[in-house]
């Protein structure tokens, strides 16, 4: 994004959020965060990202709240970030937080297990039986090359 568009998307996702916090009385969109804003590189469309933190069961309350508040918050938004045409906004739910928590959850259920406390126990490697040319090129090529470079 250039540094308008971050600029907008920033002061966009402030007042979205000040309006959801103060402005907006649905009992629907009460505790709905927005996350992140994107806007295309004209500034016409802004895809607005939200969660209700920590309740992923209200999605479908929280979408159909956002749906009859739309107007009303572009409207507002447009007063407040002073721009002659305001961008048309589209709300998305936010799937990264439900997506880390699913993640953190499988991490969890990993079972690794503990490393020994043996430390007297010594690994030793017998070279003589390494390939140390995996890829089975010739010695002599390497000679070559250092005698074209001395």
């Amino acid at each position: 994004m250039s540094i308008k568009q971050e600029r907008m998307a920033e002061r966009i996702r402030q007042v979205m959020s000040e309006l959801l916090m103060r402005e907006v009385s649905d009992p629907a969109l009460q505790g709905v965060t927005v996350t992140e804003v994107k806007i295309d590189p004209e500034v016409m469309f802004a895809r607005i990202y939200v969660n209700a933190l920590g309740d992923e069961t209200r999605r479908d309350e929280v979408m159909g709240g956002l749906k009859r508040a739309s107007s009303f918050l572009r409207r507002e938004m447009s007063k407040r970030i002073r721009v002659r045409s305001a961008p048309e906004i589209r709300f998305l739910w936010d799937e990264g937080l439900e997506q880390a928590n699913k993640v953190e959850q499988l991490l969890n259920d990993l079972e690794i297990p503990e490393p020994a406390d043996d430390e007297d126990e010594v690994i030793t490697l017998d070279l003589d039986d390494v390939d140390l040319d995996p890829y089975g090129d010739d010695d002599d090529e390497w000679d070559v090359y250092d005698d074209k470079q001395a």
